[in-house]
């Protein structure tokens, strides 16, 4: 182990290498209730999507720590997976398989982009304001899915009557109004009551603070009537369901099927690369947010990932195990599996190598014998969670100039449109596009990059297609 590690080269030993795991899986440990809430949405058996939540988190996991030899933890992604549901299902109206093939095809797009020179030129052409805006942005994002899911926010018409997102009567206004926390809303008390409990908990410095605060909400849940084991399913149960969404990539209503309609391939194209965008900065912000401060990833690490191609850094072989892992995770049935910021919480601890990572893993191959438990979870008690960890993706608004407008107004729209509009891809559209425009007006045109020419064009083509069809 020691060899296999070099835990005494990375100044570490078995005993931190496991606190630090452990402190790691219990961060991000709600993604295990959390994704099945969410994709199960879109039509995905719960069951299912929590074994291939768990299984894909297993596998991503262990070849980060055994092929990169780093701390990090892997599991499908908080605002990817409601991208998936809410704008790629629901919004754009593509199927739940086909969805997971556009995942699928992003997976194989980040192992190229990683293996070759092509990452370094995707790098180089979006502007680093934007990027922070979009992480930014899918922060408000989620943050608004878990109000709205816990009925903390409802929406009304001007007479008060509540109606659904979206809908409107003659002569009226839809509004969001905050919840009148009636008998008749135990949920959204429900969900209040947890979040201030994991407030609280994070303010004490607890860890697994989120994941306590699920369990503590579930277990008040209880007397109100809102947690049911009856309504669970068990091991067994889940194990049955995972079929539906093993290989349904490769079905007629997967891969097959996603560029039958020629009308619909920009469209489908846009949003792999919104899949592919998103996942990919993700993971390169938290490698280099959390590892250079930390000597994972040393400064000749982050140079070699811009600039030379195949395996030739400890972040390279990061990156290969992070792509890999999508691709893995959407044959099981998932969203985008991909690096957890959580993992700074590990590492926080002392975690230094790949056995951080191993330990992650195992304990999400525990958590799988106890389904009965988990799927009896409440919304409204997993509702803190997208809260919190919203609020924690807003820090990436921090590193923009908001007081230069010209960073400021293409950041604005790139952030807030994704909350307002309900969609991330429409959000990063229009950042895109008032980024051009301000760069125009500013005369710097030169500065945008000619890939981000292309980009904002399909974007503007989407927008097209979509008021067309």
């Amino acid at each position: 182990m020691e060899r296999f590690f070099k835990l005494k080269e990375n100044g570490t030993n078995l005993s931190t290498e496991v606190i630090a795991g452990l402190t790691t899986f219990f961060a991000m440990a709600y993604i295990i209730i959390v994704n099945p809430n969410v994709l199960s949405q879109a039509g995905m058996e719960w069951g299912a999507v929590f074994l291939a939540t768990i299984i894909s988190s297993i596998i991503g996991t262990l070849i980060m720590g055994l092929v990169a030899n780093v701390p990090y933890a892997q599991a499908p992604g908080m605002g990817l997976n409601a991208f998936f549901v809410y704008t790629v299902c629901f919004g754009m109206g593509f199927k739940w398989q086909q969805a997971l093939s556009m995942v699928f095809i992003c997976g194989i797009i980040n192992i190229i982009i990683t293996v070759t020179k092509i990452r370094k030129y995707i790098i180089k052409a979006i502007p680093r304001s934007m990027q922070n805006a979009i992480g930014g942005g899918i922060g408000i994002f989620i943050a608004y899915i878990g109000l709205k899911n816990a009925n903390i926010i409802n929406f009304t018409n001007d007479t008060g009557a509540e109606v659904g997102i979206g809908a409107s009567m003659p002569g009226s206004q839809v509004v969001p109004t905050l919840s009148k926390f009636t008998s008749g809303e135990l949920a959204a008390i429900l969900a209040v009551i947890g979040l201030v409990i994991t407030v609280v908990l994070l303010m004490l410095n607890v860890k697994g603070a989120i994941f306590i605060g699920i369990i503590l909400t579930t277990l008040i849940g209880i007397p109100m009537g809102l947690t049911n084991m009856g309504n669970s399913i068990n091991f067994k149960e889940a194990c049955e369901a995972l079929p539906s969404t093993f290989g349904a990539i490769f079905t007629k209503d997967g891969l097959v099927s996603l560029f039958n309609d020629a009308s619909k391939i920009p469209v489908v194209l846009v949003t792999i690369f919104s899949f592919s965008l998103s996942d990919t900065f993700d993971t390169i912000g938290t490698f280099i947010g959390t590892g250079r401060r930390t000597g994972i990833f040393s400064e000749e690490d982050e140079k070699s990932m811009e600039t030379t191609a195949g395996f030739k850094s400890k972040m390279d072989k990061a990156l290969f195990a992070d792509a890999t892992a999508t691709s893995i995770g959407a044959i099981i049935g998932t969203s985008n599996t991909t690096t957890y910021v959580e993992s700074a919480a590990g590492i926080g601890a002392g975690g230094r190598t790949g056995l951080t990572s191993v330990v992650v893993a195992i304990c999400f191959a525990i958590s799988a014998f106890f389904a009965s438990f988990v799927s009896a979870i409440p919304s409204a008690a997993t509702a803190p969670a997208l809260i919190i960890v919203g609020i924690m993706m807003l820090s990436a608004f921090k590193e923009i100039e908001w007081e230069d407008l010209s960073e400021a107004i293409p950041a604005f729209f790139a952030g807030i449109v994704m909350a307002l509009c309900y969609s991330i891809s429409n959000g990063i559209a229009t950042g895109f596009i008032f980024y051009c425009i301000v760069k125009i007006c500013k005369k710097k045109a030169n500065e945008i990059h000619p890939i981000l020419w292309v980009v904002t064009g399909l974007f503007v083509l989407n927008f097209i297609l979509l008021s067309i069809f």
